[in-house]
């Protein structure tokens, strides 16, 4: 397919087809689900399935993909979907307008997908779905928290395990041990957490536009190169 003649170029014909004949799920696409996806799709895989609740609200303007003026209000799986299918038409798509928990588990057979890309901040469903891909044997990424940070040069993959500075992660490995998931491939940042300020001192969640989105990249050239081998 010529959209795809410059990457063809650099991982050849056979890993193209690969990644066509592959099928990626990602939870969450906002700040860092948003870019993995988008690198993803542009990548050549030739079908996803984008699971996310949330609508895209005008704070999304700052560092999410695919917040614009067109999209604020719209569910994010929505955005998210016109816009992968302007850049491949052909791509195969399955948008699910939920959170993932336990009461919305059955949405995903996790054994149907080549590889599972979990973007989202709710760590009882990071969990749910380390337990699932354990349970399938599917190939996971996870990501874990960007916000309060600035620097996208201290953002590295590792094992759960081998993770450090990170808050999430740390949570997380407590929570991936008790529920006996004992390897996860994360995508996390070495960056001391600073703290955000409202105008009127009260502390916020903050972000910016570079972090989010080097770490969606990284998540992305993960998932595409463990597809290829």
């Amino acid at each position: 397919m010529e959209r795809f003649l410059r990457t063809t170029a650099l991982i050849g014909v056979e890993a193209m087809d690969k990644l066509k004949n592959s099928r990626v799920a990602i939870f969450g696409v906002g700040g860092v689900g948003g870019y993995a996806l988008e690198a993803i799709v542009r990548s050549g895989v030739g079908a996803v399935d984008i699971i996310d609740g949330d609508t895209v609200n005008i704070t999304n303007l700052n560092r999410q993909i695919i917040a614009t003026e067109d999209t604020v209000d719209m569910p994010k799986v929505q955005a998210a979907k016109e816009r992968m299918l302007s850049i491949n038409p052909k791509l195969k798509i399955n948008t699910h307008n939920t959170f993932y928990g336990d009461e919305t588990a059955d949405i995903i057979n996790f054994a149907d997908f080549d590889y599972i890309v979990d973007c989202i901040d709710d760590v009882k469903a990071k969990t749910l779905i380390g337990v699932k891909c354990k349970e399938s044997a599917t190939p996971l990424i996870s990501s874990m928290g960007f916000g309060n940070k600035i620097e996208p040069t201290l953002i590295e993959v590792a094992d759960i395990k081998k993770t450090s500075v990170c808050p999430l992660a740390r949570t997380m490995r407590r929570r991936f041990k008790d529920a006996g998931v004992d390897k996860v491939k994360v995508v996390y940042s070495k960056e001391e957490p600073k703290v955000g300020l409202n105008p009127d001192g009260t502390r916020v969640l903050s972000s910016i536009a570079f972090v989010p989105s080097a770490a969606g990249l990284v998540i992305a050239s993960e998932v595409i190169k463990d597809l290829i081998k």
